[in-house]
């Protein structure tokens, strides 16, 4: 039986000069194209099933990019939620619509991008995703793809669709609650001014704050850690002390994401200090190995990275079988706040 390569040898061209003809594409000459037809009539040549699919561009087969697969082998992990939630919420999606995720792992370093979405584009991928560790802007260019793509847990400069974590509506959400319970002194030890989410978190901490007449403390308000390592303990007990020293100290304190919270459990304990009954503490992820089992459980609002991932996929999969558009904005999402017993209630 015939191959593209006998093909290719019997017209003195090259095999990828053969895939065009088979695919159609107007690259090439039109008697380079008769000479190739020829080719492929002689020999008796039959295109795969496979090479059919790639004609029509429905492969079935859709390229996501990620770092989830090398986390736990990273020196510094973000301190939120591994990615892996994000791809376990697309491929539930693709697996029920019966297509095939392809994965390539970057290894944390974001020089092999450019190159794996290279060798997606090879196997004609219907559309990629790209999943980032984190919520931040990224620089990568994905424009001259020739298919649909979707950033998930990011944005770039481009305007390329995303779908995000809605940061702000999170932490207001969760301060809101707390008010709620009778907390009129909220101490929140959050991420560096480099982190994407610290902004609009404090955006959120103050409207829920303001929303009922609490004046914004900015004493109440410090860093916790650097960057998005995990908490150093020193850092973080600093901004502790700092708070329980002001005049009129907090009752409740957020933390940035579960593991700051985890960390400044036990900080509280060995000055003393009993959760909730003297210092309540929330957190921010809903990490479960982390909400579930602390002792008192943590309340905290949760980063809906499964919910995001099964958006994104529903999204995508619109886009490349139904043949919407995406939306111009990026598509933000929210979670629920899990009121657990490491808060206090002061409002009876």
């Amino acid at each position: 039986m015939a191959t593209i390569y006998d093909v290719a040898k019997e017209a003195s061209v090259s095999a990828k000069t053969v895939s065009r003809v088979i695919n159609g594409d107007v690259a090439v000459r039109p008697n380079t194209r008769d000479i190739v037809k020829s080719a492929i009539q002689k020999l008796g040549y039959v295109p795969s099933n496979a090479a059919q699919s790639l004609r029509s561009n429905k492969t079935g087969l859709v390229g996501l990019i990620t770092g989830a697969l090398s986390f736990e082998n990273m020196a510094e992990v973000p301190s939120g939620l591994p990615d892996i939630y994000l791809v376990q919420g697309i491929q539930k999606v693709f697996t029920e619509s019966n297509k095939t995720l392809m994965v390539a792992d970057t290894g944390g370093r974001a020089s092999t991008v450019k190159g794996l979405i290279e060798a997606f584009l090879r196997y004609r991928v219907e559309a990629l995703i790209y999943v980032a560790d984190h919520h931040h802007k990224v620089d990568i260019d994905f424009s001259a793809v020739p298919c649909p793509v979707l950033l998930v847990n990011c944005y770039d400069a481009h305007g390329t669709p995303c779908v995000i974590p809605d940061d702000k509506t999170l932490q207001y959400l969760l301060v809101k609650r707390l008010v709620s319970e009778g907390h009129r002194r909220i101490g929140y030890i959050t991420f560096t001014p480099d982190v994407e989410a610290t902004a609009l978190r404090v955006e959120g901490y103050r409207m829920a704050l303001e929303e009922v007449g609490i004046s914004f403390d900015a004493s109440l308000v410090l860093s916790g850690q650097s960057g998005l390592s995990s908490p150093k303990r020193g850092v973080l007990a600093d901004a502790a002390n700092l708070l329980m020293a002001l005049n009129e100290p907090p009752s409740v304190i957020c933390c940035g994401n579960d593991e700051m919270a985890l960390r400044l459990y036990g900080i509280m304990r060995e000055k003393g200090l009993r959760i909730p009954e003297d210092i309540s503490i929330a957190g921010f992820d809903d990490y479960k190995r982390i909400s579930e089992t602390l002792f008192p459980p943590l309340t905290t609002v949760e980063l809906p990275y499964l919910s995001m991932g099964r958006l994104a996929a529903a999204r995508l999969m619109s886009v490349i079988e139904g043949g919407e558009t995406f939306d111009q904005d990026p598509i933000r999402l929210s979670g629920s706040v899990f009121w657990r017993d490491s808060v206090s209630s002061l409002s009876q």
